[in-house]
Parts: C-alpha cells; sequence; structure tokens
C-alpha cells in the first residue's frame, strides 16, 4: 500500500526565491491559508521568510498541524567557486529542518535560476545547442554531489535535485544526463510536473523513465495555451509566469490521473506537494489551493 501525503508551498503564494516586484504574502497568513486549504505540510520557503530559529518554526508548524516537508536551496552549480559557499547554505538549511522535523524532509537543491539571459529568455523552447559543454557537466555534477554529501554527512538528510525552467537543467535531456553523472545512492529526483512538462517533457513517460531516482514530487500543472504562446511570441521565463504558464490542477495537459496511478503502482511513499508558482500579489492562491486539493481529493488522495 502506498502512503501519500499532500503539501503545498509558499511559493503558490507569490514567494519565490528571485529579487521581484510585489508584495508577497507574511508567513502566517501563507501557513494559516496551507491549513484552511486543508494541506498537512509545507516547506520552508525562501531563508528567512519563515522562523529560522528551531523551537520558533516548530510552534508555528504545531499551532496549525503542519509538517514540514523540505526546503529549496539555490547553488550556481556550473561556477566551481560557488559549490563550497552552496555547501554551507544547504547545510545551515538542512540543520534548521533536522532540528525540526527529523530526519525526513528534503533539501531540494536547484540551479541558480534566471541568472543567465539566454536561459531566462528561452525557457520553455531550450535547445541542445544551449545546453552546457562536456566540461560544464562534469563541473555541474560534481557541485552537486559536493552539497549532497555535506547535507547526508552534517545531517543525515537527503538532497534531490530539481529540474526548473530558466536554469541549466531544464529539458528531458538535461535531467537524463545530470541523473547518469551523479550518485543514485547520494543525489536523488525531486520530479516536478510542470517543468518537466514546460521544458518539453511527457510527464508520465518521464515519471517512469526516473522512477527509481524519484524521492519527491512536485505537482506542478502546465498551460498548452500559454506554453504555444510563450514559443511563438518569445517570452522569458517571467511573462510565461505572469501569463498563468502554471495553471490549477486539470486545467492544463499534465496526465495527472496517469501520474497518481504510477505513483500507485510503483508504491510511492512519501509527499506530495503542490505547486502553483505564482508572481507576488498575482491571482487568488488560497482560491488556487483549495481547488488544486479538491482536485487531487477527486483522484483519491
Amino acid at each position: 500500500m502506498t502512503s501519500i501525503t499532500i503539501a503545498n508551498a509558499p511559493c503558490s503564494w507569490g514567494v519565490l526565491e528571485f529579487d521581484l516586484p510585489g508584495e508577497a504574502l507574511g508567513y502566517a497568513q501563507v501557513l494559516n491559508e496551507i491549513r484552511d486549504t486543508d494541506y498537512t505540510g509545507t516547506e520552508l520557503g525562501d531563508w528567512g521568510f519563515m522562523p529560522s530559529e528551531p523551537a520558533a518554526l516548530r510552534r508555528e508548524l504545531d499551532a496549525r498541524k503542519l509538517s514540514m516537508v523540505g526546503a529549496f536551496v539555490q547553488v550556481a552549480f556550473v561556477d566551481p567557486q560557488a559549490h563550497a559557499r552552496g555547501a554551507e547554505t544547504a547545510v545551515r538549511t538542512a540543520k534548521l529542518l533536522a532540528a525540526v522535523e527529523g530526519k525526513s524532509p528534503f533539501i531540494v537543491l536547484a540551479d541558480d535560476k534566471a541568472t543567465n539571459p539566454v536561459r531566462t529568455k528561452k525557457a520553455g523552447r531550450i535547445s541542445a545547442s544551449e545546453s552546457l559543454n562536456d566540461g560544464q557537466w562534469t563541473t555541474f555534477a560534481k557541485g552537486v554531489e559536493q552539497v549532497a554529501r555535506a547535507v547526508r554527512e552534517q545531517t543525515e538528510l537527503r538532497c534531490v535535485v530539481h529540474p526548473h525552467a530558466a536554469g541549466f537543467i531544464e529539458t528531458p535531456d538535461e535531467i537524463a544526463r545530470l541523473l547518469d553523472l551523479t550518485n543514485p545512492q547520494l543525489v536523488g529526483l525531486c520530479f516536478d510536473t510542470g517543468h518537466y512538462r514546460f521544458g518539453g517533457g511527457d510527464p508520465v513517460a518521464g515519471l517512469r523513465q526516473h522512477r527509481a531516482r524519484i524521492w519527491h514530487m512536485h505537482f506542478k500543472d502546465c498551460s498548452p495555451v500559454v506554453h504555444q504562446r510563450s514559443r511563438e511570441e518569445e517570452w522569458d521565463y517571467f511573462t510565461a509566469l505572469k501569463q498563468g504558464i502554471f495553471c490549477e490542477l486539470g486545467k492544463g495537459d499534465v496526465d495527472f490521473p496517469a501520474v497518481v496511478l504510477e505513483l500507485r503502482r510503483t508504491n510511492y511513499n512519501g509527499w506530495i506537494v503542490v505547486e502553483q508558482d505564482v508572481l507576488p500579489g498575482m491571482g487568488a492562491p488560497k482560491q488556487y489551493a483549495r481547488n488544486n486539493r479538491e482536485y487531487l481529493r477527486k483522484l483519491g488522495l
């Protein structure tokens, strides 16, 4: 029997890891709305968004009966000079999570997104010529392993790598190559259905291909209408976000019934984190969260 539990994340309320205009909500309101829309877990959000003192953070979670599922850590893995600093940041974050929740949360590693102009401009339509060269691939993979090893040795938490639009790991081929270059005992995959689709892949096929490496799941949908317009009009990543590339679950072209069936068939035991990335102040996050939870309930989750 599978044991799947459902969380949401601050990014669904516009709390993103970019320096963006607009005012995001405070952590208390975000946690209240995660609870009120019937989720039982949350990710941390940007460092400093929630309390960074373990006892204070645990009190906030306990008051709402929420678990801490994981935390997103960005590292410029293509730059070898960034690896040590990235490991320090990841370990600091992991120590907070371990103090609050024990060994179960994940450090969700991602490239330092939206820093390369080409990758940011061409998110959703990256060609093979715009990928890393062989030397950069080696550097990138070594950096991921260095950070994951530091986290494991110092906190016993595990790391999963999160492919993401506007970063260097976006397309299905890039994801497969990074997994081939990293130790499967040390580095898992956070499979994000929406980013996989936006990057040009079939999420069900990707889930089947990489199931042995998938330790953590993000459920995100992708609007085919916005996706097509982003290609035709050559939008950058932030324009696609503003136009609603990541729509409510069930309103895009990710086949969630098939995804859920595959997770159950392969006895996935863990969290599914709903993420509907929006820009600060955009849309109606609480209503989106409620609608997304109702959609998953209809799928038996």
